[in-house]
């Protein structure tokens, strides 16, 4: 064979495919007689499987039924319509009292049933939601498993702003925020805001996260960063945990909570302060009163004012059901007429701050539901409302640049938070008319 001089490519018989990759190769025949061999490939688009998952269960080949729990359903009747057979639901009831006991499922708690067949339905999956966040999946395919998982939580931080015209509680609703928004507000300025005292024209700013599951908002979380004016006076504060739990303070650092609570209970009225004469409704006389009552529905959680130990958790013919509580050694506060005490008060048990102890009521000497809440300081009972306390612990020094820091962000961000519309114009209505 006679070689010619240059190159001559010759294309080879084989061509390979081999994971969706194409390999060609090439002989090149060189003067010399040297052979050399080049690959060349190819990448080619194939569509790639993708299961589709439903709260970690791959369903490509199942069908799924959502509803709700009715009254007096239980799950026996929800799985016996799929044909799982009752020795089967009684066994998942026994594996799951570990993870969730199916005696406290729900009225009009969602669920879901993923299933196999039309005509013969046949159950693989029973998902019960308690809440927006978790949820438990019994596994019925072949043996029986029980396990409870959370859906992925996404915080969005959120603004909201605006005036008082009837309550906070209302106002705030009809603003954008909901109950638990309201509740975090107040408690965050608690002892700075008298909420019992709040007038038309006070107004907020808050900076505070919204929590979304598969983009649906499931509640708020916690406020980041506030502002309350009060009868003209302003006060920011602002979130910051220094390896103590989070806690708020205002622009220097200084600890807006104090060791007690101003209100045991969330939100309600003052029905009678404290007072050294006033007409006993009962007793039909004039006589000290020596607490505080707020008026509040039956029912409603009475809280620890602060941290200590319960000295008495009892009945007394006056008193109803009441609780009091040794905070230091000349600090003390009583609870009375609550509608029952909490579970585990009892006599020597310690109490965190914010804890329930019980709930509203109107046993003992009451006419209606309320808290009569009463406060010793070195063994004389003095207004709850009035007393001096000291504030918990300002920033410390080593956290001092990194809050500064932080609170000068969210100070510039509240500052220029818009109010809405509706209240600027009525703000610029109420200063034209003066």
């Amino acid at each position: 064979m006679t070689k010619k001089k240059g190159r001559k490519r010759i294309l080879s018989a084989g061509v390979i495919s081999l994971a969706l990759i194409l390999t060609h190769f090439f002989i090149l025949e060189e003067d010399e007689g040297r052979v050399e061999q080049v690959i060349v490939q190819d990448t080619i688009q194939a569509p790639v499987y993708v299961p589709n998952y439903y709260y970690g269960i791959v369903v490509d080949s199942l069908k799924i039924f959502e509803g709700e729990v009715k009254r007096n359903e239980t799950l026996a009747d929800i799985l016996s319509e799929y044909n799982v057979p009752y020795e089967k639901i009684h066994q998942l009831a026994k594996n799951s009292k570990e993870v969730f006991d199916v005696r406290k499922i729900g009225v009009r708690k969602p669920y879901s049933v993923l299933y196999q067949g039309d005509s013969v339905k046949q159950a693989t999956h029973f998902i019960y939601k308690p809440n927006a966040i978790d949820y438990v999946v019994y596994d019925v395919k072949d043996s029986v498993k029980v396990y409870k998982e959370s859906r992925k939580i996404t915080y969005v931080e959120t603004e909201l702003a605006g005036d008082i015209q009837t309550s906070l509680y209302i106002d705030m609703l009809n603003q954008g925020g909901d109950a638990d928004l309201v509740n975090s507000l107040a408690d965050v300025f608690s002892w700075k805001v008298d909420f019992f005292g709040i007038q038309q024209g006070d107004y907020y700013k808050i900076i505070y996260d919204e929590k979304y599951v598969d983009d649906e908002f499931i509640g708020t979380g916690e406020i980041k960063a506030a502002y309350f004016n009060h009868i003209g006076e302003g006060s920011y504060a602002i979130q910051y945990d220094q390896g103590e739990g989070v806690d708020f303070f205002n622009a220097e650092g200084q600890s807006l909570r104090r060791e007690f609570l101003k209100a045991p209970l969330t939100f309600t009225r003052i029905s009678s302060r404290y007072s050294g004469r006033r007409y006993h409704p009962v007793q039909k006389r004039f006589k000290a009163h020596l607490g505080t009552d707020f008026a509040a529905p039956r029912g409603t959680p009475i809280f620890a004012a602060a941290d200590g130990t319960i000295t008495e958790a009892r009945y007394k013919s006056n008193n109803g059901n009441y609780v009091k509580i040794r905070h230091n050694g000349n600090i003390s506060t009583q609870y009375l007429h609550m509608s029952k005490i909490a579970t585990g008060i009892r006599r020597g048990k310690k109490v965190k701050r914010g804890q329930t102890i019980g709930y509203v009521g109107s046993t003992g000497l009451a006419t209606g539901p309320h808290l009569c809440y009463r406060f010793w300081k070195n063994g004389v009972q003095v207004d709850a409302l009035k007393v001096e306390l000291p504030p918990s612990n300002p920033i410390k020094e080593e956290h001092k640049a990194a809050f500064d820091s932080l609170a000068k962000g969210y100070i510039s961000r509240l500052d220029v938070i818009q109010m809405p519309a509706d209240s600027v114009e009525l703000m610029t209505a109420e200063l034209g008319s003066h």
